[in-house]
């Protein structure tokens, strides 16, 4: 037993209404040291009710105390009472009201987090555009110094040649009729039209310019069995455009009748938190997954019927994968997490929350596990069912931007702002390889479809990485070694993606060029200008044709014939 004085119990008493902010209320509290006696509103109140005050405080401090252990939460708990409350409430009455004055603090404060979430997310997404926005002036700064150095080095070298010819200074220039000069050649080319480069320009007849969105395209995905081409914008619609096979079409011929608008929000168009992220089609080619600045994902039929409306999300989703079954849609999300859904039950399966920071990236590595990536640096391979990650890879130091397992799902590679890409096996906790060629961040890559467990057993499996370097790189992934570096872009490479008999490669720059590399030769066959940035390529599955999604609102078909 604790034994205390009536002084000590005025003291304790006295002490609580004031701190707690009753000084100067309804609840008076005469206090005289020494003496044993209090007002509460005017009346005395005698030393047995104080003794009851006391004690009722005293067990319930012992009662959290045994709870939770934890002094600080019972120190706060009396911050959710009233003096009142004490003398009239008993102890389990007491902890009701802290309970439910807690439930409703906590459901302030979710309020609050929820907001700012959604404010971070649109300071990221305002940031991200800027960066682009950013990119593209120092390119077009930088185009236009070299065209001037160029231009500088013709005029000089002119200058010497004419000085060689007539060392009086005389004027030994013919002119025709027009008072052209017949010894001063055109003005010096940009280096995107370079003769060896104009040679292999795909011509305008075979090209379709696809014209109907009215903001930035940012994905782009043909069917994998017909000739269905979808896209995404952030005009908050996604478009199904049918593509005739053969050779392309003018785009005045692909009518309202040949297009799908997929509207993700009802009336306007224009609505900034409805951009349509990233999508992807099932291994039918049946379904359409849409990922939005919403945090809603979004299935669709080959007919524009939302089938689905996915809602879980806390924040944009940045990437979304269907696994090869079909049964089961993967998301990754601002909100640091990752979703996989049932889509036959039209629910989410099971949240995985590993991340601290927002997931970036997500791939399947079979029907039920999966590899996850994040602004964290950290990658975590996931499994449904398990509660914790199977394999934590850690090595990069750097926002991983994305992840990728090869076409057997025994190597995972992975790129990063650290300016490194990794190769990583599920035999090891360590990468395998790292690869150090790039100078600049490495935005995305992609495995080719060869090696064993394709379609093209005979051929090498390679890895290609695509970087603000303006190059691409070849990697030969059993020796981690460079194969190739393609150098024929002059701004940042977004995308890339190989044909699907493994022969060529399609890349997609912010310089507004697509280029298509032969792998044999390491050199550009083919290559097309348009008046955007290229955010995204792929090729359909005949290999017969590319799509490029463009940042003035267009998609390009590019016939491809060799």
């Amino acid at each position: 037993m604790t034994s205390i004085t009536s002084v000590q119990l005025n003291y304790l008493v006295f002490r609580y209404l004031q701190e707690s902010g009753f000084t100067h209320s309804a609840f008076a509290l005469g206090y005289e040291a020494g003496i044993n006696k209090c007002t509460i509103d005017g009346n005395m109140v005698p030393p047995s009710a104080l003794i009851t005050l006391v004690q009722k405080g005293l067990q319930y401090l012992e009662m959290e105390a045994n709870l939770s252990n934890n002094d600080a939460d019972v120190d706060e708990d009396f911050s959710f009472l009233e003096p009142l409350d004490l003398i009239t409430k008993d102890v389990y009455e007491l902890r009701k009201i802290i309970r439910e004055k807690k439930k409703n603090l906590q459901k302030e404060r979710d309020k609050d987090k929820d907001l700012d979430r959604e404010q971070e997310a649109e300071r990221g997404r305002a940031r991200e555009k800027d960066r682009i926005e950013r990119e593209k002036e120092h390119e077009k700064d930088r185009g236009r110094k070299e065209k001037e150095k160029e231009q500088q080095k013709q005029r000089e070298d002119h200058k010497e040649k004419e000085m060689a010819t007539d060392p009086e200074g005389g004027d030994n220039t013919k002119h025709d009729e027009n008072g052209a000069s017949a010894g001063i050649g055109p003005e010096p080319m940009d280096i995107s039209a370079a003769p060896s480069v104009v040679a292999c320009e795909i011509p305008s007849s075979d090209v379709t310019i696809l014209e109907g969105h009215t903001s930035e395209v940012c994905a782009c995905a043909w069917s994998p069995t017909g000739s269905l081409l979808a896209s995404g914008s952030g005009d908050s619609t996604a478009r199904l455009w049918t593509i005739a096979d053969g050779a392309s079409r003018s785009s005045a011929q692909n009518g309202p009748l040949n297009v799908l608008v997929l509207k993700h929000v009802k009336g306007r168009t224009n609505e900034k938190s409805k951009d349509v992220t990233t999508l992807d089609w099932n291994g039918e080619g049946t379904l359409l997954a849409t990922g939005s600045y919403d945090g809603q994902a979004r299935i669709w039929s080959t007919n524009g019927e939302l089938k689905t409306t996915l809602s879980k999300h806390k924040g944009p989703i940045f990437s979304l994968k269907w696994n090869k079954k079909g049964d089961y849609l993967l998301t990754g999300s601002c909100d640091r997490t990752a979703i996989v859904w049932d889509v036959k039950a039209e629910e989410w399966k099971q949240q995985f929350e590993f991340h601290t920071g927002p997931t970036l990236d997500v791939d399947w590595r079979n029907n039920v596990s999966f590899a996850t990536s994040s602004t964290d640096n950290m990658i975590y391979v996931c499994k449904i069912g398990e509660t914790r990650p199977v394999k934590t890879f850690a090595g990069h130091q750097g926002e991983v931007n994305c992840v990728k397992w090869d076409p057997t799902g025994s190597l995972l590679a992975s790129c990063s702002d650290d300016i490194t890409a990794k190769i990583w096996s599920m035999k090891h906790d360590k990468y395998l390889h790292d690869l150090k060629e790039h100078s600049k961040e490495i935005y995305t890559l992609r495995w080719s479809p060869t090696g064993p467990g394709t379609n093209n057993p005979n051929q090498q499996l390679v890895l290609a990485s695509a970087s603000f370097d303006s190059t691409v790189k070849l990697w030969d992934v059993e020796l981690g070694k460079l194969i190739y570096s393609l150098n024929g872009h002059r701004g940042p490479v977004y995308s890339v993606a190989f044909s699907p008999n493994g022969e060529y490669l399609a890349s997609g720059s912010l310089d507004n060029s697509v280029h298509i590399w032969s792998l044999k030769e390491g050199k550009i066959v083919r290559t097309y200008t348009g008046s955007g940035g290229i955010f995204e390529v792929c090729w359909n599955k005949e290999g017969d044709k590319i799509a490029a999604c463009f940042a003035n609102n267009t998609v390009c078909v590019l016939d491809f014939r060799m």
